[in-house]
């Protein structure tokens, strides 16, 4: 019985997140949220909502947390076509796309709360890119063979990049949004082709 039980509070607490992310959008915020709100959304009393989160800041720390999850997941996918034969700076590019045109407010969510007014949030954000950055930063290191230190300066950059290509791609049309994704792409293969070029001198010097 307290397998069920245990269940369906992790269902309800899904739930919870679930709804919260679906009431987010361009002109609402995680800070505009209530707590009633995200309960009615979900289909719970608000006094159940304490017994799967302390309160409204708990909950949206799991989001930043979830909504990162999302997009490693999503990057790693790419990279594991990648291996089967493509480009990494094309996939890589419309899979982070891909991410803003479906999951646009789990993007926002990261957008506003990497400069909001919230420590902790802004912290867990910044958790968040370090983790795309370490994860591109060693996989730079293996397939270019340059050191962990350069590796890292790179994928930091062409992260950065992104981030800042996927605000602006939130707010464009569909056409506007290819140009953008053609743009980025040869921003990206810019850094890549220096970064590769800049390798071969150190090694040679």
């Amino acid at each position: 019985m307290s397998g069920v039980r245990a269940q369906q509070k992790e269902k309800t607490r899904q739930a919870l997140i679930t709804a919260a992310f679906n009431q987010l959008s361009a002109d609402h915020s995680f800070s505009n949220l209530s707590l009633r709100e995200v309960a009615r959304e979900a289909g719970i009393a608000p006094t159940s909502f304490y017994r799967h989160f302390k309160d409204m800041n708990e909950l949206g720390l799991t989001l930043v947390d979830e909504a990162g999850l999302t997009l490693r997941q999503l990057m790693r996918q790419a990279r594991r076509r990648i291996e089967s034969g493509g480009s990494i700076i094309n996939i890589s590019v419309y899979t982070f796309m891909e991410f803003i045109e479906n999951s646009s407010n789990q993007f926002r969510l990261l957008l506003r709360e990497r400069s909001g007014t919230s420590t902790a949030f802004r912290a867990a954000v910044a958790r968040e890119i370090k983790h795309f950055i370490l994860e591109l930063a060693h996989y730079l290191e293996v397939e270019t063979q340059c050191d962990a230190y350069h590796a890292y300066v790179q994928a930091e950059a062409m992260v950065t990049l992104v981030f800042n290509a996927g605000a602006e791609a939130l707010d464009l049309d569909t056409q506007q949004r290819i140009e953008l994704t053609e743009r980025i792409i040869w921003q990206l293969r810019y850094i890549a082709k220096g970064a590769l070029i800049y390798n071969k001198e150190r090694k040679s010097s």
